[in-house]
């Protein structure tokens, strides 16, 4: 079986991956309109400032929209058939691209409640799943 492709760690989205290592969910939020953001960055989208601090996420939130696959679009998750990609609304603001589980695709609704729930998959990366709160 193929790896699963994993997130590329840069200096935009290294306290990300590294707070999910320790199974903590972080975003940035700016310093000057309280934006909370995700992917974090050197610049606010909204205000253009770039002083930011990390904030914690209570890793809480709701299904904003997804898709059930029924086929897999890469080997490594030909295993996984049928699974959810959903974007999550946080309880913070940011959006989150993630997979549902611990449910069966055909219960996922959208504003459903959900709450984080971690992946080891390497020493590396630790994914942020989510699950029906």
């Amino acid at each position: 079986m193929e790896p699963r492709p994993l997130p590329n760690i840069n200096s935009d989205n290294r306290e990300f991956w590294s707070a999910c290592r320790e199974h903590r969910l972080q975003f940035q939020k700016c310093e000057a309109c309280g934006h909370v953001r995700a992917p974090g960055s050197h610049l606010c989208h909204l205000c253009h400032a770039r002083a930011a601090q990390w904030i914690t996420s209570s890793g809480k939130g709701k299904v904003y929209s997804f898709v059930v696959y029924r086929v897999a679009f890469h080997p490594a998750f030909a295993a996984e058939l049928p699974y959810v990609v959903a974007a999550v609304e946080l309880e913070e603001g940011p959006h989150l691209l993630t997979n549902i589980v611990g449910c069966r695709p055909e219960d996922v609704t959208c504003e459903m409640a959900v709450e984080v729930a971690w992946k080891d998959v390497s020493n590396e990366v630790t994914l942020p799943l989510f699950r029906p709160a």
